[in-house]
């Protein structure tokens, strides 16, 4: 099949975009207001795209409490959602009044951050303390504004876990993280493989 996206004609039931880019890894993203109260919500468009210095971003589809929030206190807090945590991940997802704290929400414990003032979900096996770089309102080809938001920060700590370092490695299936797919889809990682770049 095949379709323009200017005119959507795919003739499915539901957009396939996002089922074709996938998996998506989920930033977990927590971040203080003004006045230091937590919010904590899910993003399945993010990624890491540096390593030196380490940097990452999301994308938020409107200008969501968490833009907002970084805009204006410049942290944020990757934390790693897992199949452990899937449930309580889900609940963060909900669209609830600004004052509401997820983490209360979703039952959910906070630890402290070392290096910026957002919280850290505490049972979550990975943490990337970050700092705001910039954000970015996407503009379409025709130039017009969009509703989606990048954020870019670079990473200024990390949490791991001790338990899922395994031979001077991180073992990636003791986290099991998990994954956004299309429509209502998650997939979680439990099985790796390793292949050699060629060397010609």
């Amino acid at each position: 099949m095949y379709y323009e996206t200017s005119k959507n004609d795919h003739g499915l039931p539901f957009n396939p975009f996002k089922a074709i880019v996938s998996p998506r890894p989920i930033g977990w993203i927590s971040s203080l207001d003004n006045e230091g109260r937590a919010n904590l919500a899910p993003y399945s468009f993010f990624n890491a795209i540096g390593d030196a210095p380490p940097m990452v971003m999301f994308s938020s589809s409107g200008y969501k409490d968490s833009v907002s929030n970084i805009d204006k206190t410049g942290e944020f807090v990757c934390n790693m959602a897992s199949w452990s945590l899937k449930d309580e991940m889900n609940v963060s997802s909900a669209p609830v009044p600004h004052e509401t704290s997820e983490f209360g929400l979703a039952g959910l414990k906070t630890a402290p951050s070392r290096l910026v003032k957002p919280p850290r979900v505490a049972d979550a096996l990975t943490a990337l303390e970050c700092k705001h770089l910039k954000t970015m309102r996407m503009t379409a080809l025709d130039g017009s504004e969009t509703d989606s938001y990048v954020v870019f920060g670079q990473v200024v700590a990390v949490h791991i876990d001790d338990s899922l370092v395994h031979d001077g490695r991180v073992d990636v299936t003791r986290i099991k993280p998990l994954s956004r797919l299309g429509y209502k889809d998650y997939a979680v990682i439990e099985t790796v493989f390793e292949m050699d770049r060629p060397d010609i």
